[in-house]
């Protein structure tokens, strides 16, 4: 999928991964309205910065089966979850095959912890 920005991204994905999508997008903009979301490296990343991909937060990355939402420094979150998977570098993330696992609280925490991790 080809896209130019975030929306069509979005719009482009099928019912339930389209949901999720749409879900995790208004966690972000609800918790982090100063951030910019831009579509960078072929899916929505959230960042700080004023280009994309300068002090990223977050990213919605979808696959065939669920979408991922990832979290730029997530290992240094601290998550009594323990639903943040650590991935590559620093970054940490967690599965999403339907939208009822989206605690939108838990996740607002956590963009919280990364957004303090970006700005200190």
């Amino acid at each position: 999928m080809s896209t130019t920005n975030v929306t069509d991204y979005l719009a482009g994905l099928a019912d339930p991964l389209r949901e999720i999508g749409e879900k995790l997008r208004s966690v972000v903009d609800e918790t982090l309205p100063e951030a910019t979301g831009a579509m960078w490296h072929g899916h929505p990343v959230w960042g700080l910065g004023e280009k994309p991909g300068s002090n990223p937060v977050c990213l919605v990355k979808a696959y065939p089966s669920y979408v991922t939402f990832g979290l730029w420094r997530g290992q240094e979150i601290v998550d009594p979850s323990g639903r943040l998977v650590a991935g590559a570098r620093q970054m940490a993330s967690v599965r999403l095959h339907a939208v009822e696992e989206i605690d939108p609280t838990l996740f607002a925490d956590w963009l919280r912890q990364a957004n303090k991790l970006e700005t200190r």
